[in-house]
């Protein structure tokens, strides 16, 4: 037994058990030292660099004027004696009348100025002698008058925005006026898909006849375009936009009146 205690005495032990002295007074001299740099801020920022002080503005003043005072008594009595008001107000002029207009003299533009007069020519006679034979009359053709009903067939045209389609196809159909009226040219603002069909019709003007109106956008929006448009997205999303003309022609039907009743006795 005593042979194995000087062995264990010269092992170094696995934990520390001296005192913690040097650690305390470490902490003691940086709590020291952060108090030293508080105060030194405190100093710099309040002391050095004081605080700005704002200035408030200055409170709003009314002034009456009262006749208490001397000063009050005399401004009273100028504006009563110069009285302001009455060299801004606007006096009519002595016998005018109320919306009465005023009397002008008409001055003629020929009074100032006078006009310079053209001579006539000089007449001189014919003296010779008339000829045996006079020239004939002249035959004139007779000129065709075109019709007053306008075209003999209504069509629609479109744009050159939309040539790239090729020519379009428009089924026939007939159209039927609501009135005794003549229908103005009609125009349709279209969109064309790169299939050709026509997806959007909205109208620009109107024809006169609400129902022709319809007819007409019916009638554009079934008409279809031979070629495809070359497109690299989708088929079907790429527009083309562009306008449609419709010109009215003579197949236009004209409401039917309804025979007059007859009234037997």
């Amino acid at each position: 037994m005593n042979s194995l205690a000087p062995e264990t005495a010269a092992e170094p032990l696995l934990f520390s058990w001296d005192s913690p002295r040097g650690r305390r007074t470490m902490l003691a001299a940086f709590l020291v030292l952060s108090l030293m740099a508080h105060a030194l801020c405190f100093y710099v920022f309040q002391i050095v660099y004081p605080t700005p002080v704002a200035l408030l503005p200055p409170p709003g003043r009314v002034t009456f004027i009262a006749p208490e005072s001397e000063e009050g008594r005399t401004l009273l009595r100028w504006i009563d004696a110069e009285d302001p008001a009455v060299a801004f107000t606007t006096h009519p002029a002595p016998g005018a009348r109320l919306g009465a207009l005023p009397k002008t003299e008409h001055l003629p533009s020929y009074s100032a100025v006078e006009p310079i007069l053209k001579e006539l020519p000089p007449l001189k006679p014919d003296l010779r002698i008339p000829s045996s034979r006079p020239p004939g009359a002249v035959h004139s053709s007779v000129r065709t008058t075109p019709s007053g009903r306008g075209t003999p067939r209504t069509y629609i045209s479109f744009s050159k925005e939309l040539d790239q389609f090729g020519a379009p196809t428009v089924p026939r159909s007939g159209f039927a006026m609501s009135n005794e009226e003549t229908p103005e040219t009609l125009r349709f603002r279209v969109a064309v898909n790169d299939l050709g069909e026509i997806r959007y019709c909205f109208p620009i003007n109107s024809s006169g006849d609400p129902a022709l109106d319809e007819q007409a956008r019916l009638q554009v929006v079934r008409s279809r375009f031979s070629q495809n448009g070359q497109t690299g997205t989708k088929p079907g999303f790429s527009l083309v936009w562009g306008m449609a003309t419709i010109q009215w022609g003579s197949d236009v039907a004209r409401p039917q009146q309804a025979p007059a009743a007859t009234v037997t006795p």
